[in-house]
C-alpha cells in the first residue's frame, strides 16, 4: 500500500489535506487503484469518476465527507493507476459495473455501500443498480450528470410516439446537446485530435470559460492525457448499442439525482421520467455546469449526508423532503421564507401567501406585538411562523438576526426586504436626519438584509431568490417625494446590479414595485414642515384616498409570489406603477412635466 494525499484548495476556511490510502483490487485481468481516507468502521461511500477525470475528481469533495464516512474512490478501467485494457469491448457497461461490484465487496464486504458517481461513472453505476438483489450491496445512489441509457432511450421513443412541440423539444436538444458523442465514437480522429491538443493547462481554460470554475478548483490526475484519449472508448462501446435497444430496468435502490441546469452535455428533460423506473428517488436540481463536483462540492456531500442520515432513520432535512419525487407538493413546500416588515400591509399578505403555498416563514418587523399577530395567521394555514424582533436599519441586529435564523433553521430559500416607512414634506423642509432616517429604513434595510443572507444562498450552491421592494415613486418624481423616492429608486437600481452579480449562483433578484396600495403605511407617513395636526389631517386624507383606491395588499402578494415563481427582474403592481414605469422609459421628459404638479 501507499499513501498521498487529497488537497481541497476550493475550501475557502483551511488548507484541508486528506491523506489517502492506495491498494489495488483486481477484476480478472484488471488492476484497479482504489483510493480511501476516513474512519474505517463507519458507513463507506464509494466515489466514481467519469470522462476524462480520475480519482482526482473528488478532490474538493472528499474533505467534506470524511467525518460521516469511510470514503473510497477508484480509477475506473482505462484510467489513473487502473489497468488500460486494450481495445474497446472492455469498456462495456456491464464490465465497468462489475468492477464497482468488485470494489464494493473488497472495501465493505459486510455492508451495503452508499455510492456517488458523476457522468460516466453514473451511468455504470446505473448499470449495477438495476440488477437483481443490488440493494443488498447498495444502500443508496446518488448520480450526478449521468443518466442511465436504458431510460434515456425509452425516454426518447415515448416523446417521438406521439410528437408535439413540447414532447420533442427535450429530446432534440438533448441530441444538439450530446452531438459531440458521434464524433467521439469515430475509430481514429477522436484520437488523434486529443493526442495532440490535450493538456491540463487547456482542459482547466475550457473549463474555466463554459462554467466559470477557477482552475485552482479543477483537480487533474498526472495521466490526464492519457485518459483523456483511453476513456473514449466507453463511448464506442456503450451508446449506440443502448439507445437502440433500451431495456426495461428498474431498481429498488434509493435513487437521488443531482441534475445540473446549466450542464452543457446533460439536460435537465432526460430525467423527467426516471421515477417510473425506481421505487424511492429524490431530485435535487442545482444551478452548476456539468463539472460540479470542481464547482459545487459542498452540494454533493451535504445531499449524500442527508440521503443516507434520513435512510438511517433521521429526520429528512427540508431541503431533502421537497426533493421527493412522486409525491402531491405545493409550489413552495418546505422552502423557507425570510420576511421583513412581516406586521402588517404587504408584508403579512405576503407571508400568508408562501404559507398557502406550502412555505414555513421567518418574520420579522419592528414591531414585535403586529408580527406575532401574522404568526397566528400564518399558524392557521398549517405552517410554521418564526416570529424575531429587529430594526432592518440597525446592521449589527440584521447580521444577528441572519446568523439566529441559519442556525436554527437553515439558509433560507426566499429573502423578501419589505420594510419601509413613508414620509412627504419638500426638500427644503425636511430635517437632514428626517431624510437620514427614510434611507436607513427604506434603502439601507435592503442592503443590510441583502448583505446578511445573500452570502449564505451563494456559498450554499444551490440557488435562491430575493424579493426587494420599491415603489412606482422610483421613476416617477414628484414634488415633496424626494427622501422617499429617493430611496426607492436607489433600492431598484442596487436591485438591478444585485441580480447581475447574484446570476451565477442562480440567485434571483426580483424588484417590485407597487402603485398606489392600502396599507398601514400610509397612515403613519410623515409630513415635514407642517404642524402635529397637519399631520394628522394629512394622513386621514391619504388612508381615505388610498383606500377608495381599493388595491389591497393581498394583490401585491400574489404579484410577489408570481415574481418568484418567474424569476420577474422587474414587476410593477398596479395599472398606474405599469404607466409610469413606461413612461418613464418611453416618454421621461412627460414625467418630469407631470413632477411639477405638487399633489402632497
Amino acid at each position: 500500500m501507499t499513501t498521498s494525499t487529497h488537497r481541497d484548495e476550493g475550501t475557502p476556511a483551511d488548507d484541508i489535506q486528506v491523506p489517502l490510502t492506495e491498494r489495488f483490487v483486481r477484476n480478472g485481468d484488471i488492476q484497479l487503484a482504489v483510493y480511501e481516507c476516513g474512519d474505517p468502521d463507519a458507513e463507506t461511500i464509494i466515489l466514481v469518476h467519469g470522462w476524462p477525470d480520475t480519482h482526482h475528481l473528488w478532490t474538493n469533495v472528499v474533505p467534506l465527507l470524511v467525518d460521516r464516512f469511510r470514503v473510497v474512490s477508484y480509477d475506473t478501467r482505462g484510467h489513473g493507476r487502473t489497468t488500460d485494457p486494450k481495445g474497446w469491448r472492455p469498456f462495456t457497461l456491464g464490465e465497468l459495473a462489475a468492477d464497482l461490484r468488485v470494489v464494493a465487496d473488497a472495501v465493505s464486504p459486510a455492508r451495503p455501500v452508499h455510492v456517488l458517481a458523476h457522468d460516466w461513472g453514473s451511468v455504470q453505476v446505473w448499470e449495477a443498480v438495476c440488477e437483481p438483489h443490488a440493494e443488498l450491496r447498495i444502500a443508496s445512489f446518488t448520480s450526478v450528470s449521468g443518466p442511465n441509457l436504458d431510460h434515456l432511450g425509452a425516454w426518447v421513443r415515448r416523446s417521438f410516439s406521439r410528437p408535439t412541440p413540447k414532447s420533442i423539444w427535450g429530446p432534440v436538444s438533448q441530441l444538439f446537446a450530446s452531438g459531440y458523442t458521434a464524433f467521439f465514437q469515430t475509430p481514429v480522429l477522436p484520437r488523434l485530435v486529443f493526442g495532440l491538443a490535450a493538456s491540463e493547462a487547456r482542459w482547466k481554460r475550457f473549463l474555466e470559460l463554459i462554467e466559470g470554475t477557477p482552475p485552482e478548483r479543477i483537480h487533474l490526475g498526472e495521466t490526464f492525457k492519457h485518459d483523456m484519449v483511453s476513456g473514449l472508448r466507453i463511448y464506442r462501446a456503450n451508446i449506440v448499442a443502448r439507445l437502440r435497444r433500451p431495456r426495461e430496468r428498474h431498481t429498488t435502490v434509493p435513487i437521488q439525482l443531482i441534475v445540473n441546469t446549466r450542464d452543457i452535455a446533460v439536460r435537465p428533460a432526460g430525467f423527467a421520467d426516471e421515477h417510473k423506473w425506481t421505487e424511492q428517488i429524490w431530485r435535487r436540481d442545482i444551478p452548476a455546469g456539468h463539472w460540479s463536483p470542481f464547482s459545487h462540492p459542498q452540494v454533493l456531500a451535504a445531499a449524500v449526508i442527508e440521503l443516507a442520515d434520513t435512510l438511517g432513520g433521521a429526520e429528512p432535512p427540508r431541503a431533502l423532503r421537497r426533493a421527493r419525487v412522486g409525491a402531491e407538493r405545493k409550489r413552495f413546500e418546505d422552502q423557507l421564507v425570510v420576511i421583513t416588515g412581516a406586521g402588517s400591509g404587504i408584508g403579512r399578505e405576503t407571508a400568508l401567501a408562501f404559507a398557502r403555498l406550502g412555505a414555513d416563514i421567518v418574520l420579522c418587523d419592528v414591531n414585535l406585538p403586529a408580527a406575532k399577530q401574522t404568526s397566528a395567521l400564518v399558524a392557521e394555514t398549517g405552517r410554521d411562523a418564526f416570529v424575531y424582533e429587529v430594526d432592518v436599519a440597525d446592521e449589527a441586529q440584521m447580521q444577528a438576526f441572519a446568523e439566529q435564523v441559519i442556525k436554527a433553521y437553515g439558509v433560507p430559500d426566499i429573502l423578501i426586504n419589505n420594510a419601509g416607512i413613508g414620509h412627504a414634506g419638500r426638500f427644503l423642509d425636511t430635517p437632514s436626519a428626517e431624510f437620514q432616517r427614510v434611507l436607513d429604513v427604506n434603502l439601507n434595510g435592503v442592503v443590510h438584509g441583502c448583505r446578511a443572507f445573500a452570502g449564505h444562498m451563494v456559498e450554499r450552491g444551490t440557488g435562491g431568490h430575493i424579493v426587494n421592494l420599491s415603489s412606482l415613486a422610483a421613476y416617477s418624481p414628484q414634488q415633496a417625494m424626494g427622501p422617499y423616492a429617493t430611496s426607492k429608486a436607489a433600492v431598484f437600481m442596487f436591485s438591478d446590479c444585485l441580480r447581475a452579480e447574484l446570476a451565477h449562483a442562480g440567485v434571483g433578484v426580483s424588484t417590485i414595485c407597487p402603485g398606489i396600495v392600502h396599507t398601514n403605511i400610509v397612515a403613519t407617513t410623515t409630513f415635514s414642515g407642517v404642524s402635529a395636526d397637519e399631520q394628522a389631517a394629512k394622513q386621514a386624507r391619504f388612508d381615505r384616498l388610498y383606500k377608495k383606491r381599493n388595491y389591497p395588499p393581498d394583490r401585491v402578494a400574489r404579484r410577489i409570489v408570481a415574481a418568484v415563481a418567474h424569476n420577474k427582474a422587474v414587476l410593477p403592481v398596479t395599472p398606474e406603477s405599469y404607466q409610469g414605469y413606461y413612461l418613464s422609459r418611453f416618454a421621461p421628459a412627460v414625467t418630469r412635466l407631470l413632477a411639477r404638479a405638487n399633489i402632497v
